[in-house]
């Protein structure tokens, strides 16, 4: 039987929680636009976005040259990182402060406050940056960095609602996303020795084949660590998207905070993270999304196995 009440009160409930996530988008958008205000209006472009930048007496940046252009959008991705540092840290404060009260506490669905934060940045970040500052960015650019800014912040809300009720399983996660790291960044290289770049095919197949293998090896050590502590099995698209995350946005950000010289922070060009060519770099996704599923299957099957014995 239909219980009313309780139809009622959650529907009762809907506004409060899409205030909720309004609360967390307000401040979110002004900081990611705060961010791309200082980057595209404020700062010294030649610091960073490094034009003139050069090697060997040899000119290597232009403002739209092929390496410069991506870190345009690359400064979605640190933006975004930055959001999952920081929004993964207050979820995860608000929620010892309510268990410590004995409440419970269940922040907004990220994809509301994705939903909240869509339009205007998507309305705010091409106003930058195609207005202020010289040279200003074509339209293309612009929506390249809406696009890079949107997917990042995705990855980087889905997080918070594990850190605020779930801390421990989130911890072991992010190790599980550890091991798609290298397959999400060093299987790229096999493309270098082809574009001129100081690495010898077998160097480059070294890289791709080893970090592959180097994660593959790290999932089974965290297989054998959860069987071990009895903890709960994460779903392959969690894992997967963890590791994306810690390779797509926390790493840009502890290139721009740590990697690069305080007085000269600078965008990361996307070359350091992302394959040239596209079809390579969907390839790799792939890989790492078919090592997702297949380390889950396996974990499923050994408890399986388990039980049956």
């Amino acid at each position: 039987m239909l219980d009313l009440q309780a139809t009622g009160r959650e529907q009762a409930s809907r506004p409060t929680r899409w205030g909720a996530a309004l609360g967390r988008a307000v401040p979110i958008v002004l900081f990611v636009l705060g961010l791309f205000y200082y980057w595209f209006a404020l700062a010294d472009r030649y610091v960073i976005f490094l034009y003139g930048h050069t090697t060997m007496g040899i000119p290597l940046a232009q403002p739209f040259d092929e390496m410069t252009s991506s870190r345009y959008w690359m400064c979605g991705l640190v933006a975004s990182g930055l959001v999952l540092l920081l929004n993964t840290a207050i979820e995860w404060v608000l929620g010892r402060w309510a268990a410590h009260r004995r409440r419970a506490y269940a922040p907004p669905a990220w994809w509301q406050v994705w939903v909240l934060c869509l339009l205007p940045l998507a309305i705010g970040i091409p106003l930058i940056t195609m207005t202020v500052n010289t040279p200003t960015l074509p339209p293309a650019l612009a929506m390249l960095c809406v696009a890079a800014t949107l997917a990042g912040l995705a990855l980087a809300l889905w997080p918070g609602a594990w850190a605020a009720q779930r801390p421990g399983d989130l911890l072991w996660l992010v190790g599980d996303g550890v091991g798609l790291m290298p397959c999400l960044l060093l299987l790229r290289t096999v493309e270098l020795p082809g574009r001129g770049l100081a690495v010898t095919v077998p160097l480059a197949v070294l890289a791709a084949a080893g970090g592959t293998l180097l994660g593959i090896g790290w999932l089974g050590v965290m297989s054998g660590l959860r069987l071990w502590r009895r903890t709960s099995w994460p779903q392959a698209h969690e894992v997967w998207l963890v590791g994306l995350g810690l390779s797509y946005l926390l790493l840009p950000v502890v290139h721009y905070l740590l990697a690069t010289p305080p007085a000269y922070r600078y965008i990361s060009t996307a070359s350091n993270f992302f394959a040239f060519n596209n079809g390579l770099q969907v390839l790799v996704f792939l890989v790492a999304a078919g090592l997702a599923v297949g380390v889950t299957r396996l974990r499923q099957w050994w408890l399986a196995r388990g039980d049956n014995e």
